[in-house]
């Protein structure tokens, strides 16, 4: 199945200049959903990955019924004052601003093996927000994976500098 059908292209959003990849119509079709998540799966099976960390919101979407499927625990590292528990927070860049993702203090353990799920990878900022709330804990990264990657930006030069193991399944150029 050819998941790039599946992405609806929204140019000059949120602003000006910036074209957003829109995964609903991925949602809205059972088939193409589920071949996400069993791509997904496929790839990580076997990472050994005690839990999954997803970054809100839409990584919540892909990474909860993946770690469902491989029987592993969840983590939602959120917006702030969205987490009702203590949590640490990292601020990062986006494509188009900054941002702050948190995460609760005991949601991700020393020696926790973590697999990274989102939607999109684009400048990587998202992406190394989640590396050091993750290492911050003390977890240990086995990979990451992104439903789109955006390979005109630099998320790819992130990951590396990261010294983190990623795939995707859609590749926009």
């Amino acid at each position: 199945m050819n998941l790039r059908h599946y992405v609806r292209d929204i140019p000059d959003y949120p602003k000006k200049g910036v074209t957003f990849y829109d995964i609903t119509p991925i949602l809205a079709n059972h088939e193409a959903f589920n071949a996400v998540i069993d791509q997904l799966y496929q790839k990580y099976k076997d990472c050994g990955a005690d839990k999954i960390v997803a970054a809100d919101a839409r990584g919540f979407i892909f990474g909860a019924p993946l770690a469902l499927r491989m029987g592993i625990g969840f983590v939602p590292v959120r917006k702030p004052g969205k987490l009702p528990y203590k949590n640490r927070c990292v601020t990062y860049d986006l494509e188009y601003g900054s941002d702050t993702l948190c995460m609760h203090v005991d949601a991700v353990n020393p020696g926790d093996k973590i697999l990274m799920i989102d939607d999109l990878l684009a400048t990587g900022g998202t992406a190394e927000g989640m590396v050091k709330l993750i290492r911050d804990a003390g977890g240990e990264i086995v990979g990451a994976g992104f439903v789109i990657q955006l390979s005109f930006l630099d998320g790819d030069e992130v990951m590396r500098a990261a010294g983190v193991t990623y795939d995707f399944l859609v590749e926009i150029k």
